[in-house]
């Protein structure tokens, strides 16, 4: 075959290519394509695939093979994973030994707590967990807090590397051991013409300092903006506050993400302890724990109650904690990123869902290289559909104007309380995927990606597309387009 045969053929491929792309675009609701051309998106950075749960085929299906960057809608395949590998009663555990022997309440030895990354662990269950502590005889340690992380092995973890806001909570990074979602509560608090810093729980060896300007505004819209965190010294643990607050702000709670997760559970469990009589006279170290039986185990609660908090709020380090514990479930302790990665893959594959296109750092969607496409994602959502733990998997995502991210989207629309959809967002991503119940009373896979700088203005079009779906008009074909 001559070159130049070959050369035409290319062409003529190519030109094909290009019409089967206009020709799914042209059938894509007017009202869509024009929200988008509104906000300035052209359609190739746009996939959509809708498909009628009970069809055989999509009704739309727009740059579905492409692969794209799905934000937090990737918590979805870590979530099926999840459903799927371990089950929906799956439990972390935080086991405690006692070192040394425990005499009216006095435990003189050190006192081990290993993780196995349970992401539940909130103050609440904290308490419970010293509660039980407290049961089996232990008020007072007369040792040190010995602290064993052994089960993730995870490198080194800038927070700030990912967008530059090193004390924002979505960039809290996971661990073996994490109390209340590695969150640090400080209380700022207008005291005549100062405003007070007062940690929620003691931080010993933390020096707060605030260099708030009190001013004499009402306004308390936006507050936080104007606020600036910062460690200053490397050498030193001194907090500085900068910028301004009003003192129409009254007194406001303002959490952050300031210590890594280790440094975060000692702060947590000895401010607990303290405040409920009890002491702790040695240091926080690290070690391994023993062989023996523990003396506490305790249970997080159900992976189908984590899963609920986990994608409703979008929760970045309840994912990353739950990736890496696929892959120590699947794969053997310690976990690591690639050995989720493995279990993630492997827990689709099962379940016929493709990951061809599938790149996964993480598994929360924080990521600019993680990728997957619309098609995939509609497989996986038709496969959770057909399962028997579909119950569990869509009562956990948000509900379109009642309750998660969703909760203030789509507002004033016949949406409202008829979808269940996974966010996703950030620069440049924004993107929904779920269930979707049409007037009709169909139920309709829905997925919407878009990869473009003016991604966050694309509401409107996700709003038009999902009001088309509603109505029902052009759905009962079930035929591809």
């Amino acid at each position: 075959m001559t070159s130049c045969r070959i050369a035409f053929r290319i062409l003529t491929g190519l030109l094909l290519a290009g019409l089967v792309v206009s020709a799914h675009a042209a059938e894509l609701p007017a009202v869509f394509t024009a929200a988008l051309k509104q906000a300035g998106i052209p359609l190739d950075h746009v996939a959509v695939v809708v498909q009628p749960l009970d069809a055989a085929a999509p009704v739309l299906s727009h740059n579905a093979e492409a692969a794209l960057n799905p934000a937090s809608v990737m918590k979805l395949v870590t979530s099926f994973a999840a459903l799927n590998q371990l089950g929906p009663d799956y439990v972390w555990t935080t086991d405690v030994w006692a070192s040394g022997r425990v005499e009216d309440g006095v435990l003189h030895g050190d006192l081990v707590i290993k993780g196995h990354g349970d992401p539940t662990l909130t103050l609440e269950r904290m308490w419970l967990l010293q509660r039980q502590l407290r049961a089996r005889g232990v008020r007072h340690i007369r040792g040190n807090l010995v602290l064993d992380l052994s089960h993730f092995d995870l490198p080194a973890i800038d927070p700030g590397a990912f967008d530059g806001e090193p004390f924002a909570l979505y960039n809290a990074a996971p661990g073996a051991l994490v109390a209340n979602f590695n969150t640090t509560s400080l209380r700022l608090k207008p005291y005549a013409d100062q405003v007070l810093i007062v940690p929620d729980i003691a931080l010993p060896g933390v020096t707060l300092t605030s260099r708030l300007v009190l001013t004499d505004g009402a306004e308390c819209n936006g507050w936080k903006g104007s606020l600036t965190p910062a460690f200053p010294d490397p050498e030193r643990l001194e907090l500085v506050v900068s910028g301004s607050y009003a003192r129409g702000c009254g007194e406001q709670a303002w959490s952050l993400n300031l210590f890594g997760p280790a440094a975060s559970f000692d702060f947590i469990f000895r401010g607990l302890w303290a405040e409920s009589g009890g002491t702790l006279t040695g240091a926080t170290v690290a070690g391994r724990a023993p062989q023996s039986e523990p003396l506490l185990k305790f249970s997080s609660v159900p992976l189908t109650e984590a899963l609920i908090r986990l994608n409703k709020h979008s929760n970045n380090l309840m994912t990353r904690n739950l990736f890496l514990t696929l892959g120590a479930e699947r794969n053997g302790a310690p976990a690591t990123l690639e050995k989720g990665a493995q279990a993630v893959r492997d827990a689709l594959a099962r379940r016929g869902v493709s990951t061809h296109k599938l790149v996964l750092e993480n598994g929360a969607g924080l990521s600019r290289i993680e990728r997957t496409s619309a098609d995939a994602l509609n497989q996986l959502l038709r496969a959770a559909y057909n399962s028997p733990l579909f119950a569990e998997f869509q009562s956990a995502l948000p509900i379109v104007a009642l309750d998660g991210t969703l909760k203030r989207r789509f507002n004033g629309s016949a949406l409202a309380g008829n979808a269940h959809l996974k966010t996703g967002s950030l620069r440049d991503v924004s993107a929904l995927a779920g269930y979707v119940y049409t007037v009709n009373g169909q139920r309709v896979s829905f997925v919407m990606l878009v990869n473009h700088a003016n991604a966050r203005r694309s509401e409107a079009a996700q709003r038009a597309l999902l009001e088309w779906v509603l109505a029902g008009e052009g759905l009962s074909s079930g035929a591809s387009r």
